[in-house]
């Protein structure tokens, strides 16, 4: 990696913890230069423009949400322990990776009227972490760890629904048991799927 890419690499590392506490419109070439010390020019000989910015950095906590969760995850056996493994290091490891926690969840309610780029990117990847809850889920169904009369869309649903309330409790509302609780959900999901 050469110096400009290197340069361009911190410049979104930066962008990415400020976009997680402060959310993706907030993201500008002006708000980036006073975290990373870096002139406006400086920074906009990287990025032409804050679109090109909030894409990169979407594409960046993607990228890091691979190295994070779905790639160790999937060195575990399919079924419940890969499940199980997807699920701990969303609730965990991803949401302690950023100061601000899960991106996704951050900028989701402020990009969900919003049609354009950014948007669509998102729905890329959460429709990505979708199918991989549903492939993780079946996999359990095909090794027999899980019922076979599963509703894997509505279990998928209720998998989302606890990390989106997991990030909701723990973030917004403060809550020292929101792990806690999430772990449970889970453990209560999983006693049904059986």
């Amino acid at each position: 990696m050469g110096k400009g890419e290197e340069t361009r690499q911190a410049i979104v590392d930066q962008a990415l913890d400020l976009v997680s506490t402060v959310g993706l419109d907030k993201l500008t070439i002006g708000a980036l230069a006073n975290a990373t010390g870096m002139s406006k020019s400086g920074l906009f000989a990287h990025f032409k423009s804050k679109e090109q910015l909030q894409l990169q950095v979407l594409e960046e906590a993607r990228q890091r949400y691979v190295d994070v969760v779905a790639r160790p995850a999937f060195k575990e056996p399919r079924g419940e322990a890969r499940l199980r493994a997807i699920v701990r290091r969303t609730l965990k490891d991803w949401e302690d990776s950023l100061p601000g926690g899960c991106i996704f969840h951050a900028v989701a309610a402020e990009l969900d009227d919003q049609p354009g780029p950014a948007r669509d990117y998102l729905v890329s990847v959460l429709e990505e972490q979708r199918k991989m809850f549903e492939r993780a889920t079946r996999m359990a169904v095909e090794t027999g760890e899980f019922r076979g009369d599963l509703d894997v869309d509505l279990f998928v649903f209720q998998l989302s629904a606890i990390s989106g309330g997991y990030h909701h409790f723990g973030r917004l509302l403060g809550r020292p048991d929101a792990l806690k609780l999430a772990s449970r959900a889970f453990e209560s999901l999983l006693a049904q799927a059986r």
